[in-house]
């Protein structure tokens, strides 16, 4: 009975994940999630309690299926420059597959100055990618691959905000070139963070 209620519950946040990619956090809500699921309010009312527990769920549930398609199998590459690689490539191929767009990536400017559960949970969803990026640049340091003096979180930030950037030209201005404008500048910040070579 238990592995029912959960398999409802998985099933449930996925079609939540998928609804508030198109109306957003703000409009997600238990009744316009009933209609989408054809669940009753009282049903889904007892999996979640509140539209904030909802969309604090949701945020948990979208982050937990990045983690499984974007950073896991990414971690399976070998150490350094590789996997740094496949952390982007992954991600961008995650990224071109959300017909609606990253429920993420929205929910960061939707949520920026609304304090609460739901922006809490997407803060330590964000550190938790952002140190994930500053890791695999610094075990690329280690394995000889990346500068010495390249600071780690720099390289998170930078690129972070290029995935940020391609959201935007994507999914706002609607630039077809958007993808592989992304390509040419991850390459351009790799080759600025590896060691020079030796005259």
């Amino acid at each position: 009975m238990a592995r029912s209620s959960e398999a409802t519950r998985h099933n449930i946040l996925s079609c939540a994940i998928d609804h508030a990619a198109k109306v957003g956090l703000s409009g997600l809500t238990i009744g316009g999630l009933a209609e989408a699921t054809h669940l009753s309010k009282s049903g889904l009312f007892a999996h979640f309690g509140s539209k904030e527990a909802l969309q604090v769920s949701v945020i948990e549930a979208a982050s937990e299926r990045f983690v499984e398609e974007v950073v896991r199998p990414a971690l399976k590459a070998p150490r350094g420059e590789p996997r740094v690689v496949q952390l982007f490539e992954r991600w961008l191929s995650w990224a071109l597959q959300q017909s609606a767009g990253c429920i993420l990536t929205a929910a960061s400017f939707e949520l920026d100055d609304q304090p609460g559960p739901a922006r809490e949970a997407l803060v330590k969803s964000e550190r938790d990618w952002l140190d994930t990026l500053a890791q695999a640049a610094r075990i690329a340091q280690r394995e000889g691959h990346f500068r010495a003096d390249l600071d780690p979180e720099d390289f998170a930030f930078d690129l972070h905000g290029l995935m940020l950037s391609t959201h935007t030209a994507a999914r706002l201005v609607r630039d077809p070139s958007a993808y592989d404008r992304a390509k040419r500048s991850f390459s351009r910040l790799l080759a600025a963070s590896r060691i020079p070579p030796t005259p």
